[in-house]
């Protein structure tokens, strides 16, 4: 998710910062163009764009395939990539939970390993305090929820799925030194908001404009959590823009982390 919005002011300022960053983004279009933007503002040619459609398990492990034999090292994965919209996915599951959580939780996996050999190493997850809402059942995941507001329902499980996602991979990989953080990065003026309903945007957009932030102060708790020293006894936690904060109860439910870990290497064949 590195072409655009919050992933593309991460990636500016980890180049700014001397890293070689990897830009894994579904539109090549979009992703090549980044790539060349970062390049030209910060001077760093170690920015690559690489093709990756989270909407697509084919493709994630295409994407890790190639990575693995092209890329020796691996300090940091930012899973930043999201949708609001509805849909149905190719591999037959809700759209905004394969791309928000699914499609982030097999590359982690597919990535784990080599994380660990490049450790100390770091996962960020981009969740958002939309977990509040969240409602993950076990039996039922994948499925996009009914009712008139089953979409938002939806992003809003995606965003509880990102907070036990980073929860449970911190117990599973703890004495590895891989560590791993949730965070909410903000309300930020981004292209998610593309996905809005169209009753909604005649409100949203004004507001969004107004009030929320842009996307480079919303990437600011983003690069904290990746590049901030010692943070390391805090591996699991969620973080905002003014650090650690306690999640609303069912992001902290280690039974529903687990269940929804071991639900998800079934429904991606781990």
């Amino acid at each position: 998710g590195g072409s655009s919005g919050i992933g593309a002011a991460t990636a500016l300022e980890l180049a700014r910062c001397g890293a070689r960053v990897i830009l894994a983004t579904r539109s090549a279009r979009r992703g090549e163009a980044a790539a060349s933007r970062i390049r030209r503002e910060t001077g760093n040619n170690e920015v690559l764009f690489m093709h990756l459609d989270l909407s697509s398990l084919r493709s994630v492990r295409a994407f890790a395939s190639t990575f693995l034999r092209q890329e020796p090292h691996l300090h940091l994965l930012i899973n930043n990539a999201g949708v609001s919209a509805g849909g149905t996915t190719e591999d037959g599951f809700s759209l905004p939970f394969q791309v928000n959580h699914l499609g982030h939780f097999l590359l982690t996996q597919l990535l784990l390993e080599r994380l660990r050999s490049c450790a100390p190493s770091r996962v960020v997850i981009v969740a958002s305090s939309a977990h509040c809402a969240g409602r993950l059942r076990p039996e039922s995941l994948g499925r996009p929820p009914s009712g008139l507001f089953s979409t938002f329902q939806d992003y809003c499980d995606s965003k509880l799925a990102n907070v036990l996602h980073a929860r449970e991979l911190a117990t599973r990989e703890q004495g590895t030194q891989v560590t791993c953080y949730a965070v909410h990065p903000g309300f930020v003026n981004t292209s998610l908001f593309r996905h809005a309903p169209l009753w909604l945007k005649p409100l949203l957009l004004p507001l969004a404009w107004l009030l929320f932030l842009d996307a480079s102060e919303g990437a600011q708790a983003v690069l904290d959590c990746a590049t901030q020293e010692d943070l390391e006894p805090l591996s699991g936690r969620y973080f905002t823009d003014c650090g650690p904060r306690l999640p609303w109860p069912a992001g902290r439910d280690d039974r529903l982390a687990r269940a929804l870990w071991e639900g998800s290497e079934r429904l991606v064949g781990l």
